[in-house]
Order: C-alpha cells, then structure tokens, then sequence
C-alpha cells in the first residue's frame, strides 16, 4: 500500500483485445443503447469512462450479468449530473468519495425503453471516480483518494475482478488488463494482487471462495499461503459483514461446495469457534438447498421477511449445535429477531423429538404448530429416527391443513353461548379428523353430538 502512494498515474496500457463486438451481442439493444449515450456524453465531457469487475470477467467467461459497474478517469459526479441534464432522471452523490448515483425513473431512456421493448433498464447506476485506497489498519474501512484507473483497479479483490473495458469515443471496446486478470481467467486462478490482501480486508478471504467454487477455479499457490497466515482476522470482523459474505454465499448454486471448502480450509471456526467441524453438513444442506419440496419454497410462508433460501441454508446449516452455541453465533453474526426464534424453536423441538415417537398425529400437530415451516423442514433433516422424519414431513404436507368443517357459528346456531369451551370443542373435532377417527360429515356431526351432551 506505501509503495502504492508513490506511484504516479500513467496512461492506460491497454491490450490487443478488444471486447467491442461480443459487448454488442452481449446486451439488449435498450441496454445497449443505455451504454452508448453514457459514453457519447463522456467523450463530450473528455473522461475516459469504463465498464469493471465482474461485468467484463464475465462478459470474456460468456456468463451473463446485467450489473455495470461504471469508473470514470475524471470527475464521476459532473457526468452523471450531465447525463440527468440530458435525459431527465435524479441524481444523487457524495463528494467525499467522488461517486454519483443515477437514478433512471422517469428519465427518456426509462420511457422510450418500455415503449419499445417493454424492458425495465437499471434502476440506477452507480459512478464511481477511479481512486486509490490506503488502510491506516486491518479490517478498517479505507480512506480514499481519486487515482488512475490502473490505480483503482489494484485496489479491488482479485486479478480476474480487475480487467476494464473502455466506452468513450475511438477507445470503445478496448480491454484494459493491467494486472494479468486475464491469463488468470484463462488459467482458472483466483489470485490476491498483494500480500496485504486479506489483512486489508478479510471478508475477501470469504469471496475467494465463493469465486473459485462459481467458475470451478482455484485459488493461486501464494493466495491460499496469504490465506492461511491471515484467516484468524475473520475475528476482527464484524458480524453484518460476515453475514453479508454468507448471504452472498447462500445464494449462489454452489453454495454447498463452497460451505465444504470453507471448512476444509477451516475458515469456519475462525468466524466463531463454535463452528466445530460437521461431517454431515454438505448432505444436509444438499438436500436443504438443492431438493427442497416444491410447496417449501411456493406456497409456505417464509419467516418474516427473510430470503427463503438463506433462511434454510442457514437452519439446516446450524439446527445441530448446541442452545448455547447458538445463542453464541446468533450475538456474533447480528440474525434477524424471527430467525433466531426460529433457530431455537427447532432446536427445542429436536431435543424433544424423542417423546414424540409414540404420539398421535394430533399430539404432533400440536406440537409443532408455531414453528415456521422452513424450521420445521430443516429439523426433518437432522439426524433424527426415520419415524420422526416422515412425521415432521406429514405434518407440514398434510396433517396442518386439516381442520374440522364445523365453525363456531355452526355452535352458535346451536344454542352454545361463545365461551372457551368453543376452542376445545374445535379442538377435538379437529384432532379426531387429523387422527383419522372422523373421516367425513356424518362422522364429524355424530361427535359433535356426543361432546355436547358431555
């Protein structure tokens, strides 16, 4: 990073390639042309303005992604004021960091683009100036200050997140790789550009993986010797960041090969100590990600407002410990109040699972109910008795949904004054149904009687 500081900007090597053909059959026209009037008011403004990161890794790897990730070699706020001036929109930005946001609704981009192809364009655009960082410490945020974009481009993650494609005037399409992003995509390598790396920022220890596991790489020989020296700062981090990283992972394909590498490179234990190695946790989140029922991820609710995927990847992922390693991890990684409570009520209920082998569905039933389903389906994957599974799995595909046809204003009309005794007359009735001693009307009537008369 100091040595970093003495550099001073010079111009934009770029290479032989130029990448503006497949940009073209790449996009939409609409997005397309979203990208050429960006980079005719740049040229008019004189920046050099390109596409980053991940946008141009995989526009070479031939993956889609609709995310621009913009840096101008200039003044980001003026262009994006200047693009607002021209085609409507707002805008809003931060000096401080020389970045502006473009908000598109209402602009004549966002109208013409649904008027011709019904196409929603980004709801923003982020521009950011090409800068530098310095860290006055590990896990810090950085300070930053404008810079060249060879300059801004070092200070991302890795090699492959480092190749630029330059928009405005006769540079369009040209391919900037300044620090070998490219041989590295060829070569399949994830690979640090310093060896400050991970101290600077340890979350880039968790995205790592989370990019070799996506495009079947691997991480370069010097970055998994970084890797291993610094994994212990994953301690300094805080638990939103972390979280955030899992997140990121939990939504990925891959992610439970990228869990098992996590482990194999015991990058988990240095998040919490409580995270003990599991043998079976690539089985059960598998099953929990990959196979989930149909109905799981359709018609069951998920819990509060949670990503449904994440919120199963993270039961099935920490049902197995412990109430107090639990409540250990939930502190640590700041989890939304709904799903702690969930993480426990499963937890509680597979420590009482073994007093519920002999029990009749309604007893299940009862049991079970306020537990959310997606707790629930991350309990049955435990290593629990196969009896109790296929029970937890009724319970969510057919015993929850019945209820007797009989309402309390069925007791009403019957001249039964509203009391408590309504919920356990319907109680009953619905317990019989569930345990298949009612199986139709008549049946249901017949016992409705007999409570009554008791």
């Amino acid at each position: 990073t100091d040595l970093l500081k003495t550099l001073t900007p010079d111009l934009p090597r770029a290479s032989e390639n130029n990448l503006a053909t497949r940009l073209e059959s790449a996009l939409t026209p609409e997005r397309l042309d979203l990208i050429h009037k960006i980079a005719e008011v740049a040229a008019e403004q004189h920046v050099a303005l390109y596409l980053v990161g991940g946008f141009v890794r995989d526009l070479i790897l031939n993956r889609p992604s609709l995310d621009f990730d913009i840096v101008v070699e200039g003044d980001a706020i003026a262009l994006a004021h200047a693009l607002a001036e021209k085609y409507g929109g707002r805008v809003t930005d931060h000096s401080r960091f020389g970045t502006a946001k473009w908000f598109l609704k209402g602009s004549k981009l966002q109208v013409e683009s649904l008027k011709v192809a019904n196409e929603n364009l980004p709801i923003f655009l982020d521009f950011i100036t090409a800068r530098k960082e310095f860290y006055a410490r590990p896990s810090a945020l950085p300070t930053v200050s404008r810079g060249s974009i060879k300059l801004d481009l070092h200070r991302r993650d890795f090699t492959i997140n480092t190749l630029a494609l330059r928009l405005d005037g006769r540079h369009y399409g040209e391919l900037h790789d300044h620090w070998g992003g490219l041989a590295d995509l060829e070569r399949g390598l994830v690979r640090v550009l310093h060896s400050l790396s991970f101290i600077d920022d340890p979350t880039r220890m968790l995205r790592a993986i989370r990019f070799e596991q996506r495009f079947g790489f691997e991480l370069g020989v010097r970055t998994r010797q970084l890797m291993d020296e610094a994994h212990s700062l994953l301690t300094k981090l805080t638990g939103q960041r972390i979280r955030h990283e899992l997140d990121l992972i939990l939504d990925e394909p891959r992610a439970v090969e990228m869990f098992s590498r996590l482990a194999a490179l015991d990058l988990l234990p240095a998040i919490s100590p409580v995270l003990v190695p599991d043998p079976e946790l690539a089985a059960r989140l598998d099953v929990a990600l990959n196979f989930p029922p149909p109905s799981l991820l359709g018609e069951i609710p998920t819990i509060a407002h949670l990503n449904k995927r994440r919120a199963l990847g993270y039961l099935a992922w920490l049902l197995p410990l412990s109430v107090k390693d639990l409540r250990v991890l939930c502190k640590r990684l700041h989890f939304h109040a709904a799903l702690e409570d969930a993480l426990f009520a499963a937890r509680s209920l597979c420590d009482d699972l073994p007093t519920l082998l002999d029990a009749k569905p309604s007893q299940w039933t009862r049991r079970l109910e306020g537990i959310p389903p997606l707790a629930l389906y991350a309990a049955s994957l435990c290593d629990i008795d196969d009896d109790l599974r296929e029970n937890i799995q009724e319970y969510l595909a057919k015993w929850r949904n019945i209820h007797p046809t009989i309402s309390g204003d069925d007791l009403q009309a019957r001249g039964l004054r509203p009391s408590p005794r309504y919920k356990e007359i319907l109680s009953q009735l619905r317990a019989a149904w569930i345990d298949g001693e009612v199986k139709n009307k008549e049946e249901e009537l017949m016992l409705l009687e007999k409570l009554l008369e008791e």
